[in-house]
This record gives C-alpha cells, sequence and structure tokens, in this order.
C-alpha cells in the first residue's frame, strides 16, 4: 500500500485518542481534551526545537541559532493563543466534567517541567510527582542532569573570545540559575560591541518574557475558570501558579536594563 497523508501522520490512530470519561460525554469534554493534548505536541516540539538549538549554539551557528529561537517564539505565540479557544468554556461547562478528572491534573505535564529543566529552573521535589511513572520520570532525570540553554549560551560567549569565570563555566548544573555579576559584565560587553551576539540575547529575552506571558494568560484562565477553588491532583489551582509569576529564567539578561 503506497504511503498517504493518512498514513504519513497516523490520522486514525490520532483520531482515536480523544477518550472522554465524563456520561453522554459532556459536551465540552472534547475540546478539553484535545487542547491539551494539543499542548503536549507543542511542548515536544519546543524541546525539540531547543535541543537543537543548543547544537546551533555549541556550533557557533549564529544564524541558524536565531532561526530556531524564532521558530520557538511563533510556537510560544500559537500555545498562548489556544488559552482564548479554551477561554469559550464557561465555568457551568468546565463542571459537567471536571469531577472525572480525578486526580489527574495539568500540573503533573513532565513534558512542561522538562521546558523549565531546559531553561534551567530545576527543583528535586518535582521528582516526587512522577515515582509511579518510569517514562516521565527517566526524562526528567536526563533533562535534570543536562546543560541548559543558558550554560551552553554562557559556552558560546567564551567560544566567541569573552572571558568568564571558571565557576560559571563549570558550575554545578542541577542547581539553580543565579544572578552573576561577572555575568553581566559581559553581557554588557557583548550589547556595546557585537550587534550579532547581542540579537541572540534579545531573542533569548522575548523567550523569557513570552513563557512568563504564558504564565500570566494560564492563571487568568484558571481563575476564570475555578476562581480560588483547588486545582485537580490537589494543586492549590491559581495559587500555586500565581507563585511562578514574574520569576525569570535568564536573571542576568533582565538585570543589565538599566545599565545599558
Amino acid at each position: 500500500m503506497s504511503l498517504t497523508y493518512s498514513s504519513y501522520l497516523k490520522v486514525h490512530e490520532l483520531l482515536n485518542l480523544q477518550e472522554a470519561r465524563s456520561d453522554g460525554p459532556e459536551h465540552d469534554e472534547m475540546l478539553f481534551i484535545i487542547i491539551h493534548q494539543v499542548y503536549e505536541l507543542w511542548f515536544k516540539e519546543m524541546l525539540h526545537e531547543m535541543d537543537f538549538l543548543c547544537a546551533r549554539l555549541a556550533a557557533n551557528d549564529d544564524w541558524r541559532a536565531l532561526h530556531t529561537l524564532r521558530r520557538i517564539l511563533t510556537i510560544l505565540k500559537v500555545a498562548v493563543g489556544q488559552i482564548d479557544v479554551l477561554e469559550t468554556m464557561t465555568p457551568v461547562e468546565f463542571l459537567t466534567f471536571r469531577h472525572r478528572l480525578d486526580s489527574a491534573s495539568g500540573f503533573q505535564s513532565f513534558q512542561f517541567r522538562e521546558v523549565e529543566f531546559a531553561l534551567g529552573y530545576k527543583r528535586r521535589g518535582i521528582f516526587q510527582y512522577y515515582e509511579d511513572d518510569t517514562f516521565a520520570y527517566e526524562r526528567l532525570e536526563k533533562r535534570y542532569a543536562a546543560p541548559t540553554l543558558w550554560d551552553v549560551f554562557l559556552h558560546y560567549l567564551a567560544q566567541n573570545g569573552y572571558l568568564l569565570p571558571d565557576e560559571v563555566l563549570n558550575r554545578d548544573v542541577t542547581q539553580p540559575l543565579e544572578p552573576n555579576a561577572a555575568v553581566q559584565q559581559t553581557l554588557l560587553d557583548v550589547y556595546r560591541g557585537n550587534p550579532a551576539i547581542a540579537r541572540v540575547c534579545e531573542r533569548l529575552v522575548d523567550l523569557d518574557e513570552g513563557l512568563q506571558e504564558w504564565r500570566y494568560r494560564h492563571i487568568k484562565m484558571v481563575e476564570r475558570t475555578i476562581g480560588t477553588k483547588q486545582g485537580t491532583g490537589g494543586s492549590s489551582g491559581a495559587g500555586y501558579l500565581k507563585g511562578t509569576l514574574f520569576k525569570p529564567f535568564f536573571p542576568d539578561l533582565w538585570a543589565i536594563r538599566a545599565e545599558l
């Protein structure tokens, strides 16, 4: 049998992945399932692109790195835009099937945790939520032990002749990123004298800002849908999400703004 559109994309299998749990089923559960499945696909693509971005930076390939960052940013805008679709579901419509979610929660998305880890927001405590999911646990372990995008970027700066302290270039990559005065001084030198690398810096700022926008829109969507109720899976809902706001992934790029 020759290759077709459906067989190449496995459309038949794809269309059978939406299994509602509510009686009927409730009309809006289909939207809820599809939106979140699509999010997982976008997270997969973002991770794929971030791995490629790290490879391009390591190869000192400025043009391809910028092109890949542009793609990631475009994907992120689409992901944020999907919240508009989800917000067409009213709180009453969500409540028709919410109880069927049992302990399932978006908080448990291991791919989003991988995105956080890849960007430097690592914390060991997250692993407790995946002890019964070997696949997710192993994926997170790999990301936890790998250099972050920021670590790769710092080595990219070093390749281009910028001197950075050894404790920065050879830090424990499992630890959270912390602002560093020496890195900030180097970034100031980049902005003042190297437009090509400064463009890469600005796209990283765009990425950081885009992820903060995603967090904000996600919080407002949760507040709009369930208010201050506890989230599914035992999370605190909007309360937990608010605690993640305004925490940049790349603090040094923000710290230098007042010095430029």
